[in-house]
């Protein structure tokens, strides 16, 4: 039972070279290629102009006479210079003779001077029979011969003798970031295929497109990615971030039998209870009754009884004073008159008789002053023999013996005299009294599953009882136990006790044939553990009721039925 007391948060590299437009052209002169090294001088200054290579270009003999079908192309060595267009710097110039020539003073081809458009030769070098060289550069056999080191004229450091003289000509000049080329490096002469004139081809049109749309692709991708790179918040936050909308359509009545539905019909008839004195209080919860009465348990208004006051609030948090009507310790039921009911529903009284185990119910109270507190569970149990009543041991009152239904729907302090009710709304009990694991001096413990309740049809008669008459009766069949047995069920005394005979004379016991040393080992087909069963069970009969009782006598089993009596008084001990 409880103690109702008041509590005091790259971009990367094609794999496919790059449209080549038409090249620069390099002369063969000793300027490094694009890895440093000197190119190799020709083996004589009297053969091809076309190829720096030495090689011969296609269709055009080495020394001068014109290819089958391809126009004059005049050996600038052996031949008339022709005039031409540099296609790097594009003004005429005249072909340079060869003959006997001679270096001087260190300079490549005379003196250059160079202007915006390109560089211009004073004085043309004379070719005599052959270059001589003093210092370190030399050069030795031709390229068809073998290799041959020398020191460039423009890069290294020799000492060649300046030209012997002669007016002619300048070699074309050398372009800037020219690379030596291979056959075909020139554009092909006028009607001839550029196939034919061994020039290297371009990548097609389908490859230029595929490069295309890839290289957008990928473009496209990093620009993405570099886009949500740029704008993801760095602390977490997303200033545009949304759940979107409510769901809409949602239906806020729920089905009568569900939980919310059972509960919206129950909690307006559910009130919260405060007794006490100026000292001591206590809280506990209750339900309305037909004609505006109130049920609750006794020891929820005890203190009251004792000159204190009782206050109660509905549901609608109106509250207005109370008085008692009647209560019994002995079932730990009481009835309490409100002032005002400010037009509360009456609850529903149901049938205790047809709850079974398993049973979906519902407890509703005030638990720790919760007002309006709805939990849930089943029927864990019935006929539970539960003392409940004077916790204290004062003696001043009578303890209560209950033959409980067991629930596991939660049940705390405040919870006490509050509805426990069944899936159609109908009371089928009065919680009362918890099982706890242990208690300090000054607190309680809360709800372990272990809750328990007076069924509500012996809740009816008590009540019906108190209203009309002010208090209750209390069932009996007219025998003393003895407490010291051990065995199964429970035996009657074998001698008389504190001047009371074993068996009460003409009562339900001895006019159904009992006698004092008989073992009752079943009450309607329920088999008995103590006296205590024995008592609740008796206790939650209303006075007439008919009972059927199995017992044992020298060894044989008997059966009787018998007739539950009332007692006129209550009387301060259990008999």
């Amino acid at each position: 039972m409880t103690d109702e007391t008041r509590p005091t948060e790259g971009r990367t590299p094609s794999d496919y070279p790059e449209p080549q437009g038409r090249p620069d052209f390099l002369p063969a002169d000793d300027s490094p290629d694009q890895a440093g090294r000197l190119p190799e001088p020709p083996a004589s200054f009297g053969t091809s102009w076309g190829d720096p290579s030495g090689r011969p270009s296609p269709g055009v003999p080495p020394y001068g006479g014109p290819a089958s079908g391809a126009p004059t192309f005049t050996s600038p060595s052996f031949g008339s210079p022709t005039s031409y267009e540099s296609p790097s710097y594009g003004h005429e110039g005249s072909g340079p003779s060869f003959g006997a020539s001679s270096y001087d003073g260190g300079a490549a081809f005379g003196s250059p001077s160079y202007d915006s458009t390109g560089p211009s030769y004073s004085t043309g070098p004379s070719y005599g029979s052959g270059p001589s060289f003093t210092g370190s550069g030399s050069y030795g056999a031709g390229p068809d011969n073998g290799t041959r080191a020398y020191e460039s004229p423009l890069f290294g450091n020799p000492s060649p003798s300046g030209p012997t003289g002669g007016n002619t000509p300048p070699p074309p000049p050398p372009p800037r970031q020219a690379l030596p080329m291979g056959a075909g490096w020139a554009p092909p002469p006028p009607g001839q295929d550029a196939g034919a004139a061994g020039g290297r081809r371009g990548p097609g049109t389908a490859l230029l497109v595929s490069t295309a749309v890839a290289i957008a692709l990928v473009a496209s991708l990093l620009g993405s990615v570099g886009t949500y790179l740029l704008t993801k918040p760095s602390d977490g936050n997303d200033p545009g971030y949304s759940l979107g909308p409510l769901p809409t359509g949602a239906a806020t009545n729920r089905e009568p039998g569900s939980v919310a539905g059972v509960a919206a019909r129950v909690l307006p008839s559910v009130v919260s209870i405060e007794a006490g004195t100026t000292t001591e209080g206590a809280s506990g919860s209750g339900f309305l009754i037909k004609n505006g009465y109130v049920v609750t348990n006794n020891h929820v208004v005890a203190l009251a009884a004792k000159g204190g006051e009782i206050r109660i609030m509905f549901n609608n948090r109106k509250t207005t004073p109370g008085k008692i009507v009647g209560r019994d310790p002995g079932s730990d039921l009481a009835v309490i008159k409100p002032e005002d009911t400010f037009g509360t529903p009456e609850i529903t009284l149901g049938n205790s008789d047809q709850v079974v185990v398993g049973d979906p119910v519902i407890a509703i109270g005030s638990p720790l002053g919760l007002t309006g507190t709805v939990t849930t569970g089943i029927v864990s149990s019935l006929n539970r023999p539960v003392i409940a009543g004077d916790e204290a041991g004062s003696g001043t009152e009578e303890p209560a013996y209950i033959s409980a239904i067991q629930t596991d729907a939660a049940i705390n302090p405040g919870n006490s005299g509050g509805p426990l009710v069944n899936g159609k709304g109908e009371v089928v009990g009065v919680n009362s009294a918890i099982a706890t694991l242990g208690r300090s001096v000054n607190s309680q413990s809360g709800s372990i599953g272990l809750g328990f309740a007076i069924p509500v049809n012996q809740t009816r008669r008590v009540a019906e009882e108190l209203i009309t008459t002010g208090k209750a009766k209390r069932p009996r069949i007219g025998i003393v136990l003895d407490k010291d047995y051990k065995g199964q069920g429970v035996k009657i005394a074998s001698s008389p006790s504190g001047g009371r005979q074993p068996v009460d004379a003409n009562g339900p016991a001895d006019k159904a044939g009992l006698k004092a040393g008989d073992v009752i080992l079943e009450i309607d087909g329920l088999a008995l553990q103590d006296g205590n069963e024995l008592i609740a069970l008796i206790r939650s009969k209303a006075p007439g009721a008919k009972i059927t009782i199995k017992y044992q006598r020298a060894g044989q089993e008997r059966t009787a039925s018998l007739t539950v009596v009332a007692d006129d008084e209550p009387t301060p001990t259990p008999s």
